[in-house]
């Protein structure tokens, strides 16, 4: 207890002794000394505490002026798909930055019809390998008041773009829009207007247009809709192809508001739901165009009277709606992971989801659709399990000019074109066939130059591509056996492969590059691989069913010399993780540090030239004293 008692005081000397030291150094006259070790730490704190406080301090004030109670309550569902990637959120603010590579446009799309959703957009219907012959027909529903905040969510796990208007007047407006999966003639509309304030509000809805489309004729029809009748409104023309003489019928069919101007009353809300239904027919000649339109608009119509009977009540949109969104989450079940990068120019997730929900929107889902027929249906997924030859090339994720930007519509159906083109020509054929689970597997495929040859899946990559974290999640092998390949880099910073089975039929076995050791059995579990390198190069992985196949491998592939795989260079991982290839430290680190030595030398070398002056004045002084 005395010995507590005397650590105690010990320590308010100490701290008493520190104090007067600080009393002492700031009273007097402020000295060449007290100035210096006062700038050395003023400079101190602007480097190291500064930026932090003025970071904390512009956050803090955006934070306050962004989340309103309008985003609160409509981006709190968002908020872990947007740390995800698996969303995308677009302020009207950041529309206007096209130039910018991580402004993505909003779209939806299902393979036969697709749009962008700003304001004033047009639809899109499939020419060659994407959505891109246009027709001029504008069919949002979007209410024009500049005084609102707009911001957008793409939902890729749903395909849905979700559209957020928020008033200083308290009237909140949101949107739904999707290109329905199950029924790929039909873009659905949902509109809540919601005024909880206690005055009734009135606005103004910018309606279905038609522009720059000289053949198009339009028409008001009157549609069952239970025991009411709705008025709809057709517009039927034809669209010229481009570099030939055929053209197409076109017909939309879209519901048809009385007015344009929408009252709201106190405390109260206004649902609506717009559906558009759009057919269209096979390149024809000019003289049989009639024909061709009779029979686009009868199917137009047909289609939205069975929308209409779908439609009927709330519970029955919420399916719509669901059922839409099962078959847009099913397509990212095969899916791929990869670590975050801070290097320049380096493709990241959200870059990744972004294109592939992208590509996904221009391609079909056949073994959805509701008007394919189940022996169809059964050939699309024989197609699914064969993915022969799929993938040929080089891995993906290098290959800048399937990255571009995908910030305007022109931009967005150039990257599809270019990345449907490749996946074609380099052994995915098969898999694009199937639609859009072929092409979302195919992709995956080419990140990681996985390919599917002779009775195994192998991984065909340079150890040197392995300095960031991969995860390849239930890669198809056939029908009931899914495949994860992790590649993780370790603390020494080599990588390493782990290999699991999500689901199987039957067992399956691995081996790394050479296949020099036995194969190893596959299960749930993840089974660790040392990442070789090969002379001359092999794949750094095999999988397959057939163990046999696996020991014959053991002969068939004739290399030189096998080892495991050097580590990485430290600068490499640092520039990934830190940006920079100066390691975990700041470059104002090394900066203040360069400074401090340089002013301690100053400082050194003024202390020196004072003392010898002092030294020399005091000498001859003492020599003329008389």
């Amino acid at each position: 207890m005395d010995r507590v008692g005397t650590d105690v005081g010990d320590m308010s000397r100490r701290a008493g002794e520190v104090i007067r030291r600080i009393n002492r150094f700031f009273d007097g006259p402020m000295s060449r000394k007290k100035m210096l070790l006062l700038v050395l730490v003023v400079i101190f704190l602007m480097l190291y505490i500064g930026p932090t406080l003025i970071s904390w301090f512009l956050h803090t004030e955006s934070v306050y002026s962004q989340r309103n109670v309008c985003q609160k309550k409509f981006l709190s569902p968002f908020e872990d798909a947007l740390n995800e990637y698996d969303a995308y959120l677009r302020h009207e603010t950041s529309a206007t930055l096209s130039s910018l590579s991580h402004n993505y446009v909003p779209y939806v799309g299902n393979g036969l019809l697709g749009l962008t959703l700003e304001h004033d957009s047009y639809l899109n219907i499939k020419y060659g390998r994407t959505l891109s012959l246009p027709v001029r027909y504008y069919p949002l529903y979007i209410v024009d008041d500049f005084d609102m905040k707009e911001f957008t969510v793409a939902d890729y796990k749903k395909g849905i773009i979700n559209r957020f208007q928020c008033s200083s007047s308290g009237l909140h407006v949101s949107y739904q829009y999707y290109a329905h999966r199950t029924i790929p003639s039909l873009f659905v509309q949902e509109i809540l207007i919601n005024n909880p304030t206690y005055t009734a509000k009135s606005i103004c809805l910018s309606t279905p247009r038609v522009s720059e489309w000289p053949s198009a004729v339009r028409q008001t029809i009157k549609l069952n809709q239970g025991v009411d009748t709705k008025e709809y409104e057709l517009v039927t023309g034809m669209i010229s192809l481009p570099d030939s003489e055929n053209v197409i019928a076109v017909a939309v069919v879209c519901r048809k508001l009385s007015s344009n101007t929408i009252t709201v009353d106190a405390q109260d809300g206004l649902d609506l739901l717009i559906l558009t239904t759009v057919q269209f027919s096979l390149p024809f000649q000019k003289y049989d165009y009639p024909k061709q339109k009779d029979t686009v608009t009868k199917k137009a119509i047909e289609e939205m009277k069975k929308v209409i009977a779908l439609t009927n009540d709330r519970p029955a949109v919420k399916q719509l709606r669901e059922n839409h969104a099962r078959v847009w989450t099913g397509l990212w079940y095969t899916g791929f992971s990869i670590s975050d990068s801070k290097a320049e120019g380096i493709i990241n997730g959200d870059r990744i989801n972004a294109t592939i929900y992208a590509i996904l929107s221009q391609v079909r889902s056949y073994e959805h659709e509701e008007h394919v027929k189940l022996n169809m249906k059964s050939e699309l997924l024989r197609t699914l399990s064969y993915s022969e030859g799929c993938y040929e090339g080089h891995s993906t994720l290098d290959a800048l000019n399937l990255w571009k930007p995908l910030n305007t519509l022109s931009n967005l159906n150039a990257v599809a074109s270019v990345w449907l083109l490749t996946l074609e020509k380099l052994g995915c054929h098969n898999l694009l066939k199937a639609g859009a689970s072929g092409v979302n597997l195919a992709m995956i495929l080419s990140f990681g130059s996985l390919r599917f040859s002779n009775q195994h899946l192998e991984y065909n990559i340079h150890p040197s591509k392995l300095h960031r974290d991969f995860l390849f999640r239930r890669i198809n092998y056939g029908n009931l056996t899914h495949v994860n390949i992790s590649v993780i880099v370790q603390e020494d910073n080599k990588a390493a492969l782990f290999v699991a089975l999500d689901r199987s039929d039957k067992y399956y076995y691995a081996c790394d590059a050479g296949c020099l050791d036995s194969p190893v059995q596959l299960g749930p579990y993840r089974k660790y691989f040392p990442v070789k390198l090969t002379e001359p190069l092999t794949a750094i992985l095999y999988v397959t069913a057939d163990k046999q196949h696996m020991e014959d491998l053991r002969h068939a592939i004739h290399v030189k010399e096998v080892m495991e795989a050097p580590p990485h260079e430290n600068h490499v991982i640092a520039l990934h993780k830190h940006g920079h290839s100066l390691g975990g430290l700041n470059p104002l680190f090394w900066i203040s540090i360069i400074c401090l030595i340089v002013i301690f030398h100053l400082f050194l070398c003024k202390i020196i030239m004072n003392e010898f002056c002092d030294n020399g004045v005091s000498y001859r002084r003492v020599y003329n004293k008389p």
